[in-house]
């Protein structure tokens, strides 16, 4: 007879997630190493006792007594998966967070961190609860009532967002999904978010269980190996390319693959430019890192994509930012070989696929290349690394500060920071005008140091992810990149910073709006409307003077320790204090815009964002002209 242990679904559930483990190349992790968490009515004797109860191991005062599920307090639902992504791809997608919520708008404050995560393919498992499964109190707080289904709760808001989604109306039905949230978590194809929603009275139902339920499982993260027939194909596109370049995406990291693609280039001379997620692939004084591809991308990177016989993405997702929206590979007959890990990506582009693991699969081309003796053309390595010269005498030019007592342009706020860091610093961010900067001019000195969140570019994300790399990279300066348009969306996280002394370094850039959408604005037609943080003129236009607004003041007020920037000089200084720090600090300093003090280079490659076919104003007139022209230069890939 199988013996039994009674336990409610929640405690059960978190003793079944302290008991997973994930195991690539001989190392095993714990799968579900914490719990982030806002607790209200949905969860709160559900979910909430289950982890104080869980807290720490029964009677275990000693040192050695290690928690069975940590928790960690926060202020925002969508902040607390934004840690949980942070924290799964600083570990390489073997561990992950999981975030419970209470129903209601805790629940919904969910969808924008799930899609985010499944977006960029990162694990996080999403508990949020739900509304009763007996509907004995219907309707009961914050509950969507929905005449035409009575099955329906707001969590189904996550369906689409998630790439599992399970509701456990019934304590047995918890078995066979939590079973099956591992086997998406773990599967580097499938991963991303998983939702598993909780009724609030299931939650705290009791139920025998199977002991063998709560057993260690090591989940085996596998690495596919090429197909023969695949590979021979690839071999011979390669051999046949004059003009072949590598475009390496975030797959390349996922599967710790930096150190193959380095020999690989070096044995091949085949250059490597990166998406925004396979930036740092290459470090940057690699001879085959030509830098960023695409709108953001690098003008060497850019030339080299116009005139490429043959482009071999490397877990790239192809979005239209690395392919300036089709208009960039315009070579007449140029193909695509792709190496994925995921069969939807590796077919893109009409491409010729390669389905294996990143590392796996450049292993397996370098070794058939190597018999060979391949290796590009002299003057083809020549050409690229010339241009590549070029173009870092550009990113030195605007790093320069010939006076250092002037208030910096972002470009030199960018130049301090590169003084004082070494390969140990990880640098995180998302969304506004510091992405593309940092794709054009950033040196990376490690496989990890660039975090950039641009699947989803998601405002807000930098401060809580942060947070969540620090929690998996202790040891190591962690730097959040952060606008004034993106901090005053969700500064909240600071407090769990300060709560917890996790001592990550903001660097708080105040130029007065949303300056990447006011360029892109200025460009289609929108003359900046709407985008500049100024009080309303007499016109109904935001063009009056700057907001009165103090973010340092905010920061403080939140418990940060922060250092006012006024200059080049002060920058330089308050960010070596910041680096040497052991709490959290935010460095706050407030830079002159592209329109009065040169910035970074434009973009070097077009992006479709659609003009209005008819206006009356002049300035969408001629930007319309300008679309079409671009318009033409756009083709499919068959």
């Amino acid at each position: 007879m199988t013996s039994t242990t009674r336990l409610t679904v929640a405690q059960a559930l978190v003793r079944f997630l302290s008991a997973q483990y994930t195991e690539r190349d001989g190392v095993r992790r714990r799968l579900i190493s914490a719990t982030w968490g806002i607790l209200g009515h949905g969860n709160v004797a559900g979910l909430g006792q289950a982890l104080i109860e869980y807290a720490t191991v029964p009677g275990g005062q000693s040192p050695a007594a290690a928690p069975v599920m940590p928790y960690h307090q926060g202020r925002n639902e969508q902040s607390m998966v934004h840690a949980a992504v942070g924290y799964a791809r600083q570990s390489n997608r073997l561990s992950a967070h999981a975030v419970t919520t209470s129903v209601g708008p805790g629940a919904t404050n969910l969808v924008t961190g799930a899609a985010l995560a499944t977006i960029n393919h990162l694990p996080v498992l999403l508990l949020p609860g739900d509304t009763f499964a007996t509907r004995v109190a219907d309707p009961v707080l914050q509950q969507l009532e929905v005449p035409y289904a009575g099955d329906v709760s707001v969590n189904d808001c996550l369906r689409p967002v998630s790439k599992y989604f399970d509701r456990i109306t019934r304590p047995e039905a918890l078995v066979p999904a939590a079973l099956n949230a591992m086997r998406v978590l773990t599967d580097p194809v499938e991963t991303g978010a998983v939702t598993l929603a909780l009724p609030q009275d299931v939650q705290a139902e009791a139920y025998d269980w199977p002991r063998e339920f709560f057993a260690e499982r090591v989940w085996h993260v596998r690495r596919p190996a090429a197909d023969p027939a695949e590979l021979a194909a690839a071999v011979g596109a390669v051999r046949a390319a004059e003009r072949p370049l590598i475009v390496a995406g975030g797959g390349v990291h996922h599967s710790r693959a930096e150190a193959a693609l380095a020999e690989f280039a070096a044995a091949t001379g085949i250059p490597v430019a990166s998406t925004q997620a396979g930036k740092g692939s290459l470090h940057h004084d690699h001879p085959q890192d030509v830098g960023g591809i695409g709108h953001t991308g690098t003008a060497t990177a850019d030339e080299l994509a116009r005139l490429a016989d043959l482009v071999i993405g490397i877990g790239t997702r192809y979005t239209d930012f690395t392919t300036a929206s089709r208009t960039l590979f315009e070579r007449p007959g140029v193909r695509f070989l792709n190496l994925n890990i995921a069969p939807y990506d590796g077919h893109k582009l009409a491409g010729q696929p390669l389905i294996a693991d990143a590392r796996g699969g450049l292993v397996a081309l370098a070794r058939e290349l190597g018999r060979h003796g391949h290796r590009v053309d002299p003057s083809y390595s020549a050409e690229y690394r010339e241009d590549k010269e070029r173009w870092e005498q550009r990113v030195d030019a605007c790093y320069e500060a010939d006076e250092p007592d002037v208030r910096p342009t972002q470009p030199q706020v960018l130049g301090a920071l590169d003084e004082i860091v070494d390969e140990s610093d990880i640098l995180v961010n998302a969304a506004g005008s510091l992405p593309g900067d940092l794709h054009k001019l950033w040196r990376t000195r490690s496989a990890d140091q660039y975090h950039l969140e641009y699947g989803y570019s998601c405002m807000g994300y930098e401060i809580p992810a942060a947070i969540g790399v620090k929690l998996a990279a202790p040891d190591r300066p962690v730097w959040a990149l952060v606008g004034d348009g993106t901090y005053l969306m969700m500064p909240t996280e600071l407090v769990t910073a300060v709560q917890e002394g996790i001592a990550i370094k903001v660097v708080l850039i105040q130029n007065h709006g949303y300056a990447s959408i006011g360029g892109l604005s200025e460009s289609v037609g929108g003359e900046r409307f709407g985008t500049a943080y100024r009080h309303r003129a007499d016109d109904g236009t935001y063009t009056g003077a700057p907001l009165p607004v103090d973010l340092a003041a905010n920061a403080a007020s939140l418990g940060m320790r922060v250092l006012r920037a006024k200059t080049v000089r002060d920058l330089r200084t308050a960010l070596a204090e910041a680096r040497a720090a052991d709490t959290p600090t935010c460095v706050y300093v407030e830079t002159e815009t592209a329109d009065t003090v040169s910035g970074a280079p434009p973009a070097q490659a077009w992006w479709d964002v659609p003009v209005a076919e008819t206006a009356a104003r002049s300035s969408a007139v001629k930007a319309r002209e300008l679309y079409e022209r671009h318009v033409t230069t756009r083709r499919r890939h068959l």
